[in-house]
């Protein structure tokens, strides 16, 4: 017997993607995500089996996609600060395009919810620690300030992303006024903004003005 197209593996997938921000682990059903994927319940139990191991290859593959990403916006011939650069930059906009399903599995997870939890545990270390080697790096060669990489990473990541979830949650408040709505977009969500934060922070931990490329080797 063939096996089902793998079509409505995506389909399930993305519907529960667009439906997580709004239902959360918890709260997500699999009648919910079948009936707005268009597919019937055996199929989703076919592909998936659980409830759960949907929620697990959902994340993770959200997931991986963004990290496979990350990983390519290094370049060798590029200094230890744009590689930091780069990285950042690339986060925070990330970030700023999922923070609803982003915001609400933090939320999750800060309420115990064991799937959310065992996500974050097995993964924030993955992009943190790139960022940690990245900033290693600058350290070794001079270019950044010999801090510990804790607090230099602490402070990137908290500037880099704190502005993003609190501008996403009060935009989307609706007791809001609406002109103060888009202030906080334009201010804290615009690629300029996200941009200036990430050269404040780079100065903070002493990054210095420079070429974006590597000096040739001898």
């Amino acid at each position: 017997m063939p096996r089902p197209s793998r079509n409505l593996d995506r389909a399930l997938l993305a519907a529960g993607r667009a439906l997580l921000p709004h239902r959360g682990c918890a709260g997500l059903s699999v009648r919910e995500v079948a009936e707005a994927a268009g597919v019937n319940l055996g199929m989703f139990h076919y592909h998936f089996k659980t409830r759960d191991a949907f929620l697990r290859e959902l994340l993770q593959s959200m997931y991986d996609e963004m990290f496979s990403q990350l990983q390519v916006q290094r370049d060798d011939a590029w200094s230890a600060t744009e590689n930091l650069r780069q990285a950042l930059r690339f986060l925070g906009r990330f970030l700023r395009a999922n923070r609803p399903i982003l915001s609400r599995v933090l939320a999750d997870a800060l309420c115990g919810d064991p799937i959310a939890l065992d996500f974050l545990q097995r993964n924030a270390p993955r992009h943190l620690g790139h960022l940690w080697a990245l900033i290693r790096v600058g350290q070794e060669e001079g270019v950044l300030a010999p801090l510990a990489p804790a607090q230099a990473l602490g402070f990137c990541a908290g500037g880099l992303a704190m502005p993003i979830i609190f501008a996403g949650a009060a935009s989307e408040s609706a007791g809001l006024p609406k002109a103060l709505a888009r202030s906080l977009e334009k201010d804290l969500l615009s690629d300029a903004a996200i941009d200036q934060r990430i050269e404040l922070a780079l100065t903070a931990i002493g990054a210095q003005p420079g070429a974006k490329t590597r000096k040739k080797k001898r």
